[in-house]
């Protein structure tokens, strides 16, 4: 149980890190008229773990806190993946 905790802990960290620099390249070439990360692709980052580094990416770089569509399905993914975690955690 335990090392799956950690396992799951540095996942968590890898993913957090990945999501908060994609949000950071997203919100670059969205300045620069680049072609943008699809949003699909931000959220499969947060599902996948990084959904902390994803709400820290959208508070520091102001990334994705006005479009009302992408954030009803981010708040989803994050409830979905903590009640997933939650629920591993209760059945262990």
């Amino acid at each position: 149980m335990r090392t799956a905790a950690i396992v799951y802990l540095i996942v968590v960290a890898i993913m957090s890190l990945w999501a908060f620099v994609t949000y950071g390249i997203d919100k670059r070439r969205a300045q620069t008229g680049r072609r943008r990360v699809p949003e699909n692709s931000l959220h499969l980052l947060a599902l996948a773990g990084g959904w902390p580094g994803a709400l820290a990416g959208q508070r520091v770089f102001r990334h994705k806190t006005q479009k009302l569509g992408f954030r009803l399905v981010f708040w989803m993914v994050v409830v979905l993946h903590l009640g997933l975690v939650g629920s591993v955690a209760y059945l262990l």
